[in-house]
């Protein structure tokens, strides 16, 4: 069910959200956090498609910030008429509030099928009140739960001075999606805090259980260098080399193939020769160690949702992460 408010105040969304909840026999003291959404339209559904399969795991409420909503005022007033025209057939409930004076904020609140395993807020703001976004969505928030806010696609140049970002437990970032992501990237490094992790991190979560498993099984032979193979502009593949540089002291370097698709493979140099672990399609890696015949592991590619899963399940701060960026991403040759 979505209701749609034009026109309107946080108030009078906060309280639609109330009675809905009575009507609902619902309950927001089951949400284990709010999550904001800072996003253009144009990447709207998609983000939110993401969250409503990580939020069945993690019930919260979703805030959605719309950052364009002034471009696209005329088809979003061309969509809300067709959706009033057939809320009997789709369950889209179109409403006008009292609020007078200029057009400032319209919002629609999802339910049910329209939304996770919460409930869905989405905001569109004139530019004006942009800069004051905390603003808007403090009377929104579920009371006495963590915050986290996401940028799905360009993250501001420094989050945690973001008006949502500086009150936020948690921030998350994916510049791989930005616009440049090198330099989305690059900004990043630059001001990140205890309290950011971006998703290129989040994307070798499963490489990094793996290459330490490989590496504490005997024989514990010494470690000379490391290769690391994948695709060209690919930051997991950044990242994976740089915490591996941070972690076994040893030269390593990246070789990147624009032909290739994310991280296809890792080769360990020791005495009795070379271990490896290869991935060269989305679903399965194989183990390769001297003198041993090959393993092949199901080891498929990680989606946004896995992401957002791991991510809204540890709000703690991610200390490798910041050691990572800080340290390891400086002992490797991104060029």
């Amino acid at each position: 069910m979505i209701v749609r408010l034009n026109n309107t105040t946080t108030s009078a969304i906060a309280r639609e959200i109330d009675e809905l909840h009575v009507e609902r026999g619902e309950a927001a003291q089951g949400r284990v956090l709010t999550l904001v959404i800072i996003t253009e339209q144009a990447h709207l559904e998609t983000a939110l498609e993401t969250v409503n399969a990580a939020s069945r795991e993690h019930p919260c409420r979703v805030i959605a910030m719309v950052t364009d909503a002034e471009d696209h005022q005329a088809e979003q007033e061309a969509d809300q008429r067709f959706a009033a025209a057939q809320s009997s057939e789709d369950c889209v409930s179109y409403k006008s509030t009292d609020h007078d004076g200029e057009r400032t904020l319209d919002a629609e609140i999802r339910f049910g099928s329209d939304a996770g395993a919460g409930e869905v807020v989405v905001l569109r703001p004139v530019a004006a009140l942009l800069d004051h976004s905390d603003a808007l969505v403090i009377p929104l928030l579920v009371p006495d739960a963590p915050l986290v806010v996401w940028w799905p696609t360009n993250p501001p140049v420094d989050p945690s001075q973001d008006p949502i970002g500086t009150m936020a437990a948690g921030r998350i970032t994916d510049a791989m999606e930005a616009d440049d992501r090198q330099a989305a990237f690059a900004r990043l490094l630059a001001h990140s805090r205890a309290q950011d992790v971006d998703l290129s991190w989040t994307r070798i979560t499963i490489w990094r259980a793996q290459l330490t498993s490989m590496v504490q099984q005997p024989p514990h032979l010494p470690i000379r260098s490391v290769r690391v193979t994948g695709q060209a502009h690919y930051l997991p593949l950044e990242l994976l080399a740089s915490w591996l540089a941070l972690k076994l002291k040893v030269p390593v370097t990246v070789e990147r193939d624009p032909q290739a698709r994310a991280i296809t493979g890792v080769y360990f140099e020791r005495p009795d020769g070379v271990m490896s672990m290869e991935r060269h399609n989305d679903d399965q890696a194989r183990i390769n160690q001297p003198d041993q015949a090959s393993q092949t592991i199901s080891m498929p590619l990680r989606t946004a949702v896995d992401c957002m899963s791991e991510e809204l399940g540890r709000l703690d701060p991610d200390e490798v992460y910041q050691e990572v960026i800080h340290t390891g991403w400086g002992m490797v040759d991104h060029q």
